[in-house]
């Protein structure tokens, strides 16, 4: 099976064209750092720090990779600036962490887990959690999963209608309890339903801001307290929303998630928006989460499944 052998033409054109916008502005800037030379020097090594850092892809990546390439330049005593785009795209791919069973790259829930599956999302407002749920419930749909959403945001007025509007167009069911609902009583009878109609996937919605961390921290334990009294292992997956138009704040985003709850997959939104498309190797590195899933238009169709090999080569497909 070939690099985009889970992806169709349809899916290539829409990762290629999610990504014009990060590979136009990395590799513009990169060219103009490394024109006129030959070989990868101190200076061209600079000039490589300041295009990653800039394209967002974070410090601490950026000098990883830096340290990286010139341990193979020292290696090989001489490196030509045709062979960086090569090396480059070698370091970016190895940082990547990908989630180890392929199943969800099918939009399909691994044969041995319990049903239903849980997936609890989480993410500030604004970032798309809405509407990756209802792509998310679409996808797994139209696999022949049956859905069920859970209205767990009933802090801000317009989530729990606007949850709805999702259900209503994907055509699953939600469980509504409206605005200023307890959360975790509204996660707590999803599942319960879900259990009772032998439901296959439940996601539950959840707070986007709450008055502050510990705040957060609290509200999503004690939903996680109560999926566990129906199913211990619940919840299944914990997936952070980011949106890549905000570059450093989604790292920031990531470390006070990962402090307030046990997040186990990240969705990376509105990549097709943005020139900041080098957060997605940040992040991941960073925190050794996998990115399972990023939206590369508005369109109801995508968001994709995240495959490592394909985003690469997408990023640099064309470069010489």
């Amino acid at each position: 099976m070939g690099i985009f052998s889970l992806f169709s033409k349809e899916k290539k054109e829409d990762l290629n064209q999610g990504l014009s916008k990060t590979k136009t502005s990395f590799f513009t800037r990169l060219s103009r750092a490394i024109v006129g030379k030959s070989t990868v020097d101190d200076e061209v090594l600079d000039a490589l720090e300041e295009t990653l850092v800039s394209s967002d892809v974070g410090v601490e990546t950026t000098l990883k990779i830096i340290d990286n390439i010139q341990k193979r330049v020292s290696k090989d005593k001489y490196l030509g600036t045709k062979e960086l785009n090569h090396i480059l795209k070698e370091e970016m791919g190895a940082l990547l962490k990908e989630e180890g069973d392929t199943a969800y790259k099918r939009f399909e829930i691994p044969e041995s887990v319990a049903r239903p599956y849980v997936i609890l999302v989480v993410g500030v407002n604004g970032v798309g959690k809405t509407t990756t749920i209802g792509k998310l419930a679409y996808q797994f749909k139209q696999k022949g999963y049956k859905v069920l959403l859970g209205a767990a945001d009933t802090f801000r007025a317009a989530a729990v209608e606007q949850l709805q509007i999702w259900a209503d167009r994907v055509g699953v069911p939600v469980i509504n309890q409206g605005s200023g609902a307890d959360p975790a009583a509204v996660a707590y009878d999803t599942l319960k339903s879900a259990i009772a109609k032998q439901m296959d996937v439940v996601i539950i919605d959840t707070a986007g801001r709450l008055h502050n961390r510990v705040n957060l921290m609290n509200e999503l334990g004690k939903i996680r307290n109560v999926l566990k009294k129906l199913m211990p292992e619940a919840p299944h997956e914990v997936l952070l929303v980011l949106d890549a138009t905000t570059g450093q704040n989604a790292i920031e985003q990531t470390r006070q998630f990962s402090a307030a709850t046990e997040v186990s997959a990240l969705a990376v939104t509105k990549l097709d928006g943005t020139a900041k498309g080098g957060v997605v190797i940040g992040i991941s590195d960073q925190f050794q989460i996998p990115v399972k899933y990023i939206g590369v238009g508005e369109k109801i169709n995508q968001l994709q499944a995240f495959d490592r090999e394909a985003f690469i080569e997408t990023l640099f497909e064309g470069v010489q």
